[in-house]
């Protein structure tokens, strides 16, 4: 009987030993999602668009289960093209992401950069938003009309300020708007920052008349008050924001941004796989539907191939439109 029941226990030991641990819900093991160690890396300021889109990523990835322990950090300059360059040195490596959008697209092109968007994996393309045309609380220019009229009159005296380099978004928007409005492109005083949480204080402190920044990153300060929305920029009014198109405000201007993610080139077909059902499990989630919803983000979810051809799409529409502008 001792005999048994020693090697009963002995049996139960051995299990405990060699079984595999029995798979929790929410691990993201039964998803093939859990990438230990993966870092999600943001090239501008805390508190850009690209700031706040992989932070709110890496938390519904992480709310959601689907992987743990993601680490984002900034790596900002020179509109992006830093944190690109270090991304493609990154060969191989499939625990490393990067945050990006059009912005990266313009910077590539205007710094003459080495490294393009074109030397790196893409895994997916995850939103699609508008720009604003804001001002501080304190600004002479209560409408998008009163503005236009006073930049038209004198466009380098009223400097507007983008998150962006020279054909990244934010200077693409407002070139677009000065040509609707008469102004010689050239003519614009465009002052680039690295992110719109550079700009934002700029815009607060009066450094520049005016500034143009995606929906999502200046929110807040719209509903605080701080800043007062003038326009935005694409097809449709922002719902829950009191501000009209600039089409509708006479001005023949229908603009947007995206963003999504890339990954270094040289993985390998698992490892690219894995990013790409991660973002996909996230796409579905409750969570991140909340998030498109909150920050007024819409949905353009696009992955591998087709996201990598609407890559280099984009990359020839910003040379087109540098070029029809005179810039």
């Amino acid at each position: 009987m001792r005999l048994r029941t020693s090697l009963a226990l002995l049996g139960a030991a051995l299990l405990v030993l060699v079984a595999p641990p029995l798979l929790t819900a929410g691990s993201g093991a039964e998803t093939g999602t859990q990438i230990p160690g993966l870092r999600l890396m943001v090239p501008n300021t805390p508190g850009g668009g690209y700031d706040i889109t992989a932070r709110t990523a890496a938390k519904n990835a992480e709310d959601a289960g689907l992987t743990h322990n993601i680490e984002v950090f900034n790596l900002p300059g020179a509109g992006g093209t830093v944190g690109l360059t270090r991304l493609v040195g990154e060969h191989g490596n499939g625990k490393l992401a990067m945050s990006m959008g059009l912005g990266v697209v313009g910077a590539a092109r205007s710094n003459h950069s080495p490294k393009t968007l074109a030397d790196t994996t893409p895994i997916a393309r995850l939103t699609e938003e508008q720009d604003v045309v804001v001002v501080a609380k304190d600004s002479p220019y209560r409408t998008i009309g009163q503005l236009m009229r006073a930049w038209k009159k004198n466009p380098g005296k009223l400097p507007v300020g983008g998150g962006s380099s020279p054909g990244g978004p934010d200077h693409l928007a407002p070139m677009l708007m000065a040509r609707a409005a008469g102004i010689e492109p050239r003519k614009v005083n465009y002052v680039p920052y690295d992110g719109g949480g550079e700009l934002l204080a700029s815009i607060l402190g009066s450094k520049v008349a005016f500034g143009v920044s995606g929906v999502g990153e200046y929110l807040d300060q719209i509903n605080s008050g701080e800043l007062r929305l003038l326009a935005v920029t694409g097809p449709k009014r922002v719902r829950g924001l009191d501000g009209p198109t600039l089409k509708e405000s006479g001005y023949d201007v229908n603009f947007t941004n995206w963003r999504g993610i890339v990954a270094p080139p040289g993985l390998s077909d698992a490892e690219r796989e894995k990013l790409t059902v991660l973002v996909e499990k996230l796409h579905a989630s409750p969570e991140w539907r909340t998030s498109l919803r909150t920050n007024g983000w819409d949905d353009a979810f696009l992955t591998g191939q087709k996201f990598g051809d609407f890559l280099d799409a984009q990359d020839k529409r910003v040379v087109s439109v540098l070029k029809e502008l005179g810039l």
